[in-house]
């Protein structure tokens, strides 16, 4: 069942749709699998929320340094293969979820924990770097606040283009480095805005904590990722050529279409391929 009435969708065409079209399609279609792997993404990344938590109202650091090289053990994989599963939706690939999570897990772990590890590590430190602002006795400065926020965007702009390269390549740190810099140049302004929209959505979850906790089991971390994603997809489909690598190594992930027509007529004929003759 999807999240969004079909009929409201235009006519099959045997094409992908655009724009808003395609994004309420993804969403309606794909929200149930992205709720389950959304739920063991904050698995993942819970023991790195709870070290992060426990050094906060430690005001201790050398309990923050341990807590995010354990979590980011366990949140990288878990990022991966949320990734995976974003990508796989957006490139309408076939198979159980399960399976692929499975499947991407195996594929993906040793390759995300050191990346985790450092993502946790900058996270953290970014966290409790925000909470000494509240801690100290006079706000800081303009230029320090914009020296912060410029950090966290390069941040979010880099590791946005990073994990879905883990995801979807058996590459290199160096050369994924060496792509997220040149894909930030080719696309700034599209990666910026991608960034832009990410810190503005956690900004708000933070802002409305207790309250927004209720909404990380729905939307948390998928329902951003997916934005952004979805967003940068055509970008990084022609810069990386997505689709085209995938559907050379593993044919069996080529997507299949049909327009309605193609569809009924198919639905119409299984029943007469799959009836017993009469004895």
């Amino acid at each position: 069942m999807n999240l969004f009435p079909n009929h409201n969708l235009p006519v099959g065409t045997g094409q992908r749709l655009t724009g808003s079209w395609r994004y309420r399609e993804l969403v309606g279609r794909d929200f149930k699998r992205f709720f389950a792997v959304n739920l063991l993404t904050l698995l993942g990344f819970s023991p790195f929320a709870f070290g992060v938590l426990l050094s906060i109202l430690s005001s201790s650091i050398l309990v923050l340094i341990p807590a995010c090289i354990i979590g980011g053990i366990t949140a990288g994989p878990a990022l991966s293969c949320m990734h995976d599963t974003i990508f796989r939706s957006l490139r309408d690939a076939p198979g159980e979820w399960l399976d692929n999570y499975k499947r991407a897990w195996k594929q993906n772990w040793r390759q995300s924990i050191i990346p985790g590890i450092l993502f946790c590590l900058l996270l953290g430190f970014y966290s409790f770097m925000l909470m000494t602002f509240w801690w100290a006795s006079h706000l800081p400065s303009l230029g320090t606040i914009a020296v912060y926020l410029f950090g966290l965007l390069l941040l979010t702009m880099f590791f946005s283009l990073y994990w879905p390269q883990i995801a979807l390549f058996e590459q290199s740190w160096k050369q994924r480095f060496q792509n997220c810099l040149l894909f930030m140049i080719r696309y700034f302004w599209k990666t910026l805005g991608c960034a832009l929209l990410t810190l503005l959505y956690w900004a708000a979850m933070v802002l409305f904590l207790p309250w927004s906790s209720m909404l990380l089991p729905f939307l948390g971390i998928w329902f951003i990722l997916f934005t952004a994603d979805f967003l940068l997809y055509s970008a990084m489909d022609e810069a990386f050529q997505i689709e085209e690598q995938i559907t050379q190594a593993f044919p069996e992930q080529a997507p299949f279409y049909e327009d309605d027509e193609a569809w009924l007529k198919r639905k119409q004929e299984e029943p007469k391929k799959n009836a017993k003759p009469v004895p």
